[in-house]
């Protein structure tokens, strides 16, 4: 039986000095041997160690990026050899990212690649006890600038060289993210120790019958030893208590076995059904004495995955079909949330998809500029339903197709379609983020003048690659991508489409100008929580340009987009609190702004996909979770908007109509009050609208002209309410509405428990009244966002976390729109 043992232990970090070394590198570092942890990298051993300020505090990023550009040795003891065995190998899940193995002063290989595994025969090695084992790592930069001069520049959105090299893209920065380019043993190493045979490869092709039976056909590729090749081996595969064995003939080194379960139950999305899955396991036996030689164990799940790109009146088609069921995905983008990725845990993994889930996500797409996650990542989608489009790791860049590069994607690209296809919540392979815009949109054609930019990947290599490997699943070129160069690859009516002339350069409004086919990027800027920034910076005070605000802002005019985003609906706000809460509303706004109009015109309009849902650091960007974990006022919103039941008013042909967005599968049937209503309070009219969506559709119905006409736009809005949902919506400008001055009053109160109830009551209209909770406890939670009450009405949050609870502090950490602009409620 195969033994794995994780090398995990006794491994020391140092600097290596024989070839250039930064200038800023301390000296007392020289010849120092450094602690270290694997998994992991040089910045957090070095941070552990004392040596190292936290990048993501202040500055302290400038003053650390030094480590980037010098190289680092690994080193610990490679155990001595079991002569039980007739082979041992070295494993590396990850190395990153440009290495050479030694074991004893040998060269065992050299590596380039972040996004690969490495195995090597160490069966000789050591001879005689334990023997060095060093991994010695080279700047990522100096690889890519070498690659960089040998192939050519190639267009780039930002000015550094990640092109040139396969490694997490953002580690070299990104418009939210620090520029801390890692090395280090970042996955598991292990010594592996067999005989005879080994499985070298399992790929399950699991499909469903027509008559409901689960096929799952398991494809085998095996290693064997000098003395297991004239073996006759056997291969046993279960799929729950469903089995099936079959023989690889001496010299065959692949076989197939297929597994039928009859009437399988089938895996869902979250909100469509259950996600049962299934104990897949293929056992390699050798019959003549031998036993077990090698297990490979996995869950999967039975669903059919289609994409639909039929044409149609208002162009093409994207819509994903789960089980002969088209969905409205509710989506969001997802980027590494760590920096340093070996510091995310399984349970931060499982944390931070349970609140997509909680969220009503039903979709998550792993960007491209970052990594293929681990495993942990998509067990957990498979467990809750969470659909996961995972692009290939390209983005904003065009990429060489030469060597050395080329043969390094297409080994990557093999390993990760095999070792992903698996999970049942995998369903779209994406070739890449923005690449194929960029190319006709961005003027790259004339600056590459012919160079390779990376078309025979999207459009050759990789869906080759899919179809030979996992031909289960739908492949898309990229995103955003039209489907054919017929189009522009950002056409909004066929394919996906990004929408980022809103944020960049457009007020949200201009969303309702469009219905792209599907949505898989926008979003809009805020900062993180008040408690976040206190940690990550030292400025007092805090302002929106203070050194460090300005430092963890990394878009090009971030503050001066949040700004003009802010303009045409709020006055100018007086303080730094008041911009931190108008900053974070317009974001919860501006995102509902689109979703609710997207939603209302489902089919035609098949997912929105927000960008994004996570931080790596703390940062002012358009993540609806802060880098610290805590909840924007965004998360709440989006609980609103992706909930199986919406409700909203939309303008059509000039005349504002309720709509009813139903996901759920029951029909939805009910009435709603519609009011409209004065700034003071008073209701000018009233009518009751009946609404009937039947299961996964949208109902629309005209309001009576009665509420529908207003008198004084800036005196008057209307309130739609059906089954505990409302819809609230003003018809100018915040900044030009007759406010009165809010009042409500505020009483706090025990739920018998560990928990805090603060109630508000409001005496006159309150729009949109939030909770920052944090500003009661830099550990307190609460449990909604944004609130409009009308006269009279009341709400509660529920606060965890919070050791001291306070009318007064209560009252200090709530805020709401008022008059012309915002104050502080």
């Amino acid at each position: 039986m195969k033994v794995r043992t994780p090398l995990s232990q006794g491994w020391t970090l140092r600097l290596n000095t024989d070839r250039h070394t930064p200038e800023q590198a301390p000296t007392e570092l020289f010849g120092t041997a450094v602690p270290a942890q694997v998994p992991g990298c040089v910045h957090t051993d070095l941070m552990a160690a004392g040596w190292l300020a936290d990048p993501y505090l202040d500055r302290n990023e400038d003053e650390v990026a030094w480590v980037g550009r010098a190289d680092w040795t690994y080193a610990t003891e490679l155990p001595a050899r079991d002569e039980a065995f007739e082979r041992t190998d070295l494993v590396f899940d990850g190395l990153d990212t440009v290495a050479a193995v030694h074991v004893g002063g040998r060269l065992l290989g050299r590596t380039r690649n972040m996004h690969r595994s490495y195995r090597f025969d160490v069966t000789g090695l050591p001879e005689d006890g334990p023997a060095p084992l060093e991994v010695a790592f080279t700047s990522a930069y100096t690889e890519a600038e070498a690659v960089r001069s040998a192939l050519g520049e190639r267009p780039n959105s930002y000015p550094e060289p990640f092109n040139h090299i396969r490694k997490m893209a953002c580690s070299f920065g990104w418009d939210w993210g620090p520029t801390l380019v890692t090395a280090g043993v970042w996955r598991e190493a292990r010594i592996e120790q067999w005989s005879t045979a080994r499985l070298a490869a399992v790929r399950p092709h699991v499909t469903v019958a027509e008559d409901g039976t689960g096929v799952a056909e398991i494809t085998v590729d095996l290693d064997r030893t000098a003395t297991g090749r004239d073996r006759t081996l056997r291969l046993v595969a279960a799929v729950g208590d469903a089995s099936a064995e079959a023989a690889v003939a001496p010299g065959e080194n692949s076989a197939t076995v297929t597994v039928r379960v009859p009437d399988a139950e089938l895996w869902w999305p979250r909100g469509y059904g259950d996600q049962p899955l299934y104990g897949c396991t293929v056992v390699l036996r050798d019959p003549d004495g031998g036993g077990t030689l090698d297990t490979w164990e996995r869950r999967i799940g039975f669903r059919t995955i289609e994409l639909d790109t039929s044409a149609d009146a208002h162009g093409s088609a994207f819509t994903l079909v789960v089980n002969g069921t088209p969905v409205f995905a509710r989506g969001v983008n997802w980027i590494p949330d760590d920096a340093f990725p070996a510091r995310v845990t399984a349970d931060r993994y499982r944390a931070r998809l349970t609140q997509a889930a909680e969220a009503g996500v039903d979709l998550v797409r792993v960007w491209g500029g970052g990594i293929y996650e681990d495993r942990a990542f998509y067990d957990v989608c498979d467990e809750l339903g969470l659909m996961v489009w995972q692009d290939f790791l390209f983005a904003c860049a065009a990429y060489p197709e030469e060597q050395p590069l080329r043969s390094e994607i297409e080994a990557e690209a093999r390993e990760n379609v095999a070792r992903l296809m698996p999970h049942p919540s995998l369903v779209l392979w994406n070739g890449n983020n923005e690449n194929l815009w960029g190319f006709a949109d961005w003027d790259w054609e004339q600056a590459l003048a012919g160079d390779s930019w990376g078309e025979g990947y999207y459009l050759g290599l990789l869906p080759r690659v899919v179809a030979q490997t996992d031909p289960t699943r739908p492949y898309w070129a990229g995103s955003p991508w039209s489907g054919s160069w017929d189009h522009a690859p950002n056409d909004p009516g066929h394919g996906t489409a990004h929408s980022w002339e809103v944020w960049n350069r457009r007020d949200y409004g201009d969303y309702l100008g469009t219905v792209p086919r599907f949505v898989a990027e926008f979003g809009w800027q805020a900062p993180p929580a008040l408690a976040t920034l206190e940690r990550a910076l030292s400025d007092r005070p805090l302002t929106a340009d203070s050194p460090g605000m300005l430092h963890h802002q990394k878009a090009e005019d971030g503050n001066g987009k949040l700004n003009r985003g802010l303009a045409p609906h709020f006055a100018p706000p007086a303080g730094f609190d008041t911009w931190h809460y108008l900053t974070q509303l317009n974001q919860a706004r501006a995102v509902a702004a689109g979703v609710e109009h997207w939603r209302s015109h489902w089919p035609r309009c098949a997912g929105t996909v927000l960008w994004q849902l996570n931080d790596c650091w703390p940062v002012t960007s358009w993540a609806a979770i802060d880098g610290d974990g805590r909840l924007k006022p965004l998360y709440f919103e989006l609980r609103r908007l992706y909930a199986d039941r919406l409700l909203t008013i939309q303008d059509r042909d000039g005349d504002p109509v309720l709509v009813g967005c139903n996901q759920g599968a029951a029909v939805w049937g009910t009435t709603a009050t519609v009011r409209r209503i004065g700034a003071d309070g008073t209701v000018l009219a009233h009518a009751e609208v009946t609404l009937k969506a039947g299961g996964r559709e949208v109902a629309l119905e005209r309001l009576p002209e009665q509420v529908a006409r207003f008198g004084d736009v800036r005196r008057e809005f209307l309130v739609a309410d059906a089954d505990g949902l409302r819809a609230v919506h003003f018809p100018c400008a915040d900044r030009e509405f007759a406010y009165p001055d809010a009042s409500y009053e505020v009483r706090v109160s025990a739920d018998g428990g560990d928990d805090a109830l603060i109630t508000v009551t409001a005496g006159t209209l309150v729009r949109d009244l939030l909770l920052q909770a944090d500003r009661l406890d830099a550990h307190a939670r609460t449990d909604q966002g944004r609130v409009t009450l009308l006269p009279g009405e009341s709400t509660t949050w529920r606060v965890t976390g919070w050791a001291r609870p306070d009318a007064t502090a209560a009252r200090a950490a709530l805020f709401c729109v008022n008059g012309g602009g915002a104050v502080r409620a």
